[in-house]
């Protein structure tokens, strides 16, 4: 195995062991404490994480019908809720013991796979693509739930792990169709992207035909005019169309659609500068999660 793939499994298996010590030792009333998730408690969490891979390891859905599914938005979610909502009988420690048993058979399983085995195609949550981007998926999806986790029971941390700083890229990744597609900046606009903390980092993006790109990383002191050669659509010297700073954890719950924008941006967890309705609509549209 590369050293790449290597660095993948090895990521996968830090955040399943953080989610373990998070929830070794929680009493049964943290267990079922709600978290911001819709209709989804700590242990719903832990049971969503453990059921998917459950069935990633090729045993069979329960079969079992949720009460009530009016809070999912598709498919995936409807099944998800069954996952779910079958393991509600089940007392927090159950999950947690079944959580540690399919992770570790999963991580045996992923550190027997060769190189070619993680170049193979297959399907994801987005459509084909090879084994290692379905492992990224998985680890960002294991980081924003033990987030989520995190916050319901004020206990903070991770956001100086690896897991961190890739979960966080995938959100910036698209932020240049955020910016040129849903928010319809027009072609010409620059946006200076700053996430703070130690998984965070500063994006430029650019607009043109249409489309949004990332250009190259940049300080947040400024714009160094090595950036601006090479790049027609900035002009040395001009300020960008706007900056958008925000610290990370904010940047992952809007991304992930866990915080209403508009009461971010009223709380003044977000600063913009220049073009404030373009910056804006940009914040209300950073959520990636379908």
């Amino acid at each position: 195995m590369n050293e790449q793939n290597q660095q993948l499994v090895d990521m996968m298996e830090h955040v399943w062991n953080s989610i373990s010590e998070l929830c070794d030792g929680l009493t049964e009333a943290e267990w079922k404490t709600p978290t911001e998730c819709p209709a989804w408690s700590v242990q719903d969490q832990v049971s969503h994480m453990s059921g998917s891979e459950n069935g990633i390891l090729g045993n069979p859905d329960p079969d079992h019908t949720p009460a009530d599914v009016s809070h999912t938005r598709s498919d995936q979610g409807r099944h998800n809720e069954m996952i779910v909502d079958y393991r509600r009988s089940w007392t927090g420690q159950q999950v947690l013991d079944e959580f540690r048993r399919n992770t570790a058979q999963r991580i045996e399983f992923l550190r027997g796979r060769s190189d070619d085995d993680f170049a193979a195609e297959m399907q994801t949550p987005i459509g084909p693509a090879p084994m290692a981007e379905f492992i990224s998926i998985r680890i960002m999806d294991a980081w924003v739930h033990e987030q989520d986790i995190r916050r319901t029971l004020n206990r903070p941390g991770a956001y100086d792990s690896p897991a961190a700083t890739q979960s966080l890229n995938r959100i910036i990744r698209a932020m240049p169709f955020v910016a040129a597609r849903r928010a319809q900046a027009p072609d010409g606009t620059t946006v200076i992207l700053n996430v703070s903390g130690p998984a965070g980092r500063t994006a430029w993006i650019g607009v043109e035909g249409g489309r949004g790109r990332e250009l190259e990383q940049a300080p947040s002191h400024g714009e160094p005019p090595e950036l601006v050669e090479g790049h027609p659509e900035l002009v040395e010297g001009r300020p960008p169309t706007v900056r958008i700073t925000l610290d990370a954890e904010t940047f992952n719950c809007l991304g992930c659609g866990r915080w209403d924008p508009d009461e971010v941006l009223r709380s003044g967890k977000v600063s913009i500068e220049g073009d404030t309705a373009l910056g804006e609509s940009i914040v209300r549209q950073m959520n990636i999660m379908p």
